[in-house]
């Protein structure tokens, strides 16, 4: 019986963090949807505000946290934005962008 049960738990598991991978991109997506009202759609508008799609996401991180904790001087409204976010879905953001292509649909 206890080898049955632990058979179950095993085959559930990979199942169980598959659907939270799923959820998690699907939150983040929603999260990067509110970027391209400044940022253009996937973060590849061109013009006075820079195109955010395919850079490096430690480099994006890292310019998201220094706007969340006021260590970036030269921004408008990125500081009041960055601190509605926790730090991990900065991170996912960065990572979102980080993995767009954007060579691709430029426009």
């Amino acid at each position: 019986m206890n080898t049955r049960i632990a058979l179950t738990l095993a085959l559930m598991i990979p199942a169980t963090l598959a659907f939270a991978d799923d959820r998690s991109s699907a939150q983040t997506a929603l999260l990067a949807a509110s970027c391209a009202n400044c940022h253009g759609t996937d973060g590849k508008l061109a013009g006075a505000i820079p195109a955010i799609a395919s850079r490096p996401a430690t480099a994006l991180e890292s310019q998201l946290l220094d706007f969340k904790h006021d260590e970036q001087t030269r921004a408008t409204v990125m500081p009041r934005i960055a601190k509605g976010y926790s730090d991990e879905e900065l991170k996912a953001l960065a990572q979102y962008f980080s993995n767009i292509d954007a060579a691709s649909k430029q426009r």
